[in-house]
């Protein structure tokens, strides 16, 4: 995966089983989102739907949009009634209009920030809001950190990659200002966020997530990798029964003009 690629490729079910605690720290979204009868919604990077389904039973017509196949599809399973599509979020153009946009947990993912705004302001109406939150300035440092070190230390640093954005409220809400957008709010949050599964938390974290650190490593690799770099942050962030992943959120609300 090159550094200015989305992660395509997700293991669903695992994602639903593990990481659900992604979709639960978003439902206050929805209430800063505020949706209404009538609305129509687009969730950009919806992930395996629950949230678009969550504001879909406020009365909004709702389109979910992810690059992953693998996640359209199990949203498509679980909410048959709802709209999904497989699309690449720095390059999408809209062909219908829409009231609001919604984004929890995946903007950080779109390395190209510009191209995402582009993509995701294309059909939204003069007067439409974009309700978003993702991983802002110093979001998992020490998770970063000690991955890093731990390939530094295998003498295999080059093969890293940053594969997130992780932007300061002044940097992303001047990039919105600048397509337009009148930010109302840009908040950065300390959010330390408890990982499921117990004392193999980090390891699931970083396999769900964290490989996208070392695109290029074999099976064998990624799992010795995982294995190290869990025990290196684990007097940071392990309390002896539950890991604590160190998130720091950048959440947005603008309307275009």
């Amino acid at each position: 995966m090159a550094e200015n690629q989305q992660k395509v490729h997700w293991e669903a079910d695992g994602y639903d089983k593990m990481m659900g605690f992604v979709s639960r720290y978003g439902e206050d979204l929805i209430e800063w989102l505020d949706p209404k009868e009538g609305e129509t919604v687009i969730d950009f990077g919806c992930g395996t739907g629950d949230l678009a389904a969550a504001i879909a039973e406020r009365g909004a017509s709702v389109y979910g949009l992810d690059i992953s196949s693998e996640m359209v599809d199990r949203a498509q399973k679980k909410y048959p009634k709802l709209q999904f599509r497989c699309v690449d979020g720095m390059g999408w153009r809209a062909d219908f209009q829409y009231d609001a946009v919604f984004s929890n947990a995946a903007l950080h993912w779109m390395r190209e920030p510009e191209a995402a705004i582009r993509s995701f302001l294309s059909g939204l109406k003069p007067g439409g809001r974009l309700v978003a939150e993702f991983g802002g300035k110093g979001n998992v440092q020490a998770i970063v950190a000690a991955t890093r070190l731990t390939l530094r230390e295998l003498g295999v640093e080059e093969r890293f990659v940053m594969p997130w954005y992780f932007p300061s409220v002044g940097e992303y809400a001047s990039m919105l200002e600048k397509y337009g957008m009148e930010v109302r709010t840009a908040l950065l949050l300390d959010r330390p966020t408890l990982l499921e599964n117990g004392e193999a938390g980090m390891r699931d974290w970083l396999g769900m997530f964290g490989t996208a650190m070392f695109p290029s490593a074999t099976a064998e690799e990624a799992k010795r990798w995982i294995e190290e770099s869990a025990e290196r942050v684990k007097g940071a962030l392990y309390d002896g029964s539950r890991w604590t992943a160190d998130y720091r959120r950048l959440r947005i609300v603008a309307f275009k003009k």
